[in-house]
């Protein structure tokens, strides 16, 4: 009885550790990227259905895209103190069991979206592509951002299609925003892997052109966030309360900007993942009160 309490606390240790790795309880935050299309297109909520069927597949994209870009960035994170102490650098997990969750999650995407529409379950192949191409362009492009941005940004292009089965312009003005928006936080969250990037060959822009100006082009790329957030209420005739919501992810994003200098990356964290969570649920949030309100 011993025996199997001790294997079974192991295995949940690992599934645990495997988890962890991926920073599963981050899907949280990548879920309103999705949801934002879906209540767009659906003005409002759609069936409980669609909702569930979206929310497997946004789960099965990233948690592949995790895994594999875990995989295939294993020799760097070794080499990079910041990372080095993760689960594969460590030997607390073994690529193959990173392999198998790869595998599964791209089940679920498939799955996902064979259950929602042909259009969604056609282009799954392209998503899968995309999430995963993303983790190589640092080997060859200091663009590498800006595939990050692209990476997420077909998200609410997805949570579109989920809903109507239909391509539309709509939902390409929210990924536009969407990209830049995350392309902005991951040149702020790319600073503080300068010397090794370096060092190592790695491409980004803090690496090729200095902190100073990766922090302003982020700027650069919230700005237009911000202004192509407030093109598609204006354009899908949002009500005063999505406005409200937009002015507090405003609010939100000058507030990260203020925590981070080129001479001092020490908030960088907070900057990077709670106030970046804070601004994709405020967004959400809002914009579904703005259908209805």
């Amino acid at each position: 009885m011993g025996t199997v309490r001790a294997l079974t606390a192991r295995r949940a240790g690992q599934i645990g550790t495997l988890l962890e790795s991926v920073k599963f309880e981050h899907t949280v935050f990548a879920l309103p990227f999705a949801y934002l299309g879906m209540v767009l297109a659906a003005r409002g909520l759609p069936s409980a259905s669609q909702v569930l069927w979206i929310t497997l597949a946004m789960v099965g994209a990233r948690t592949l895209a995790m895994a594999c870009n875990r995989l295939i960035d294993r020799r760097i994170d070794a080499l990079n103190p910041r990372t080095a102490g993760r689960a594969l650098p460590t030997g607390r997990l073994t690529p193959w069991q990173l392999v198998a969750l790869a595998g599964l999650s791209a089940f679920v995407l498939s799955f996902a979206t064979w259950q929602l529409n042909e259009l969604c379950f056609k282009l799954a192949p392209l998503a899968v592509l995309i999430v995963i191409g993303y983790s190589y362009t640092k080997r060859f492009t200091w663009l590498t951002h800006f595939f990050l941005g692209l990476a997420d940004g077909i998200a609410p292009v997805g949570g579109w299609l989920a809903v109507t089965g239909e391509w539309a312009w709509e939902p390409f003005i929210l990924a536009t925003a969407v990209g830049f928006w995350i392309a902005g936080f991951d040149l702020i969250y790319a600073c503080q892997d300068v010397a090794f990037d370096r060092a190592h060959g790695i491409h980004s822009v803090p690496a090729r052109f200095g902190v100073a100006t990766a922090l302003r082009l982020s700027t650069f790329a919230h700005a237009l966030t911000t202004l192509l957030l407030l093109a598609l209420g204006v354009y899908l005739s949002l009500g005063p309360a999505y406005y409200v919501g937009w002015g507090i992810a405003v609010g939100l994003l000058i507030y990260e900007h203020r925590l981070v200098r080129p001479n001092d990356l020490s908030r960088l964290d907070v900057a990077f993942f709670n106030v970046n969570g804070y601004i994709a649920m405020v967004v959400f949030a809002f914009t579904l009160a703005g259908i209805y309100l």
